[in-house]
């Protein structure tokens, strides 16, 4: 069987665990070529070595989304090591979870100014500015494909939205990012679509969640199991292929119909 994304070239932020490690080790199995960044060099590194040793190819970086020097660095990087970048999945985000051990969740008006702040930076500006750094390459070649990973969290009959008001407002901004990227960038070739899980079972998410509050999660859902990974790869790998030529601005939910409750 032919591999779908043989000899493509794509960059997955935060593909050093969780959902991003999931897509990254998918779309190596499909023959494409990676640029893993992450915070943590160490993770990506591991999630390179696991493509390397079954034969792919993979670069890991250590990455601040955030920070535009990085972004250009990782975008150079892209170009050295591979000449050209065709797919962009924008995954890295700061998880609400990193600050439920801490405060819980808070009424909408608790947040510090901090924290309200660095999830922006990353969630919102670090998808701009990775998209800001990669889409001149895919020009280029007068094509490429964007996949942004939002949330069904922002919609507001989630029991969380409002709870969670920073991540909330900052995954609704990608919702809103990746319709106006679609239009702004359908002239030139490149797909902008995103992704919405529900709460996903990442290594963040399982160290700050016990099997309760999962299940309050499953009662919300059509499909009554916990959300994996995994589950999020195939929809990655449809609008990263050729079969999604002519989508563009879509968001898909892959939730276990959680924004129909």
């Amino acid at each position: 069987m032919s591999q779908i994304l043989k000899d493509e070239v794509a960059i997955i932020t935060g593909g050093g665990r969780g959902i991003g490690r999931a897509i990254a080790l998918r779309f190596a199995d499909e023959g494409a070529k990676l640029i893993l960044p992450d915070m943590s060099l160490e993770r990506a590194e591991g999630v390179a070595k696991e493509i390397r040793n079954k034969g792919g190819e993979a670069l890991a970086l250590r990455v601040d989304i955030s920070d535009e020097a990085a972004t250009r660095m990782m975008a150079e990087k892209a170009m050295g090591h591979y000449g050209r970048v065709d797919i962009l999945v924008n995954n890295a985000a700061l998880l609400y979870v990193e600050f439920l051990e801490e405060l819980g969740h808070q009424p909408w008006n608790a947040w510090t100014v901090e924290q309200w702040d660095r999830v922006f930076a990353v969630n919102v500006r670090g998808t701009w500015l990775c998209c800001k750094a990669v889409v001149p390459l895919m020009q280029q070649r007068s094509k490429g494909k964007i996949i942004n990973i939002t949330s069904s969290v922002i919609h507001c009959d989630s029991p969380v939205a409002g709870r969670l008001l920073h991540y909330t407002c900052s995954k609704a901004a990608i919702y809103t990012m990746t319709q106006a990227l679609a239009r702004e960038l359908g002239n030139v070739g490149i797909n902008v679509n995103g992704i919405a899980p529900g709460f996903t079972a990442t290594e963040g998410a399982l160290a700050n969640r016990d099997s309760n509050g999962f299940n309050k999660v499953i009662a919300f859902q059509c499909i009554h199991r916990r959300e994996e990974p995994e589950d999020l790869v195939g929809t990655a790998l449809f609008l990263a292929s050729k079969e999604s030529d002519f989508i563009t601005g879509q968001v898909i939910a892959v939730d276990g119909g959680y924004w129909l409750k």
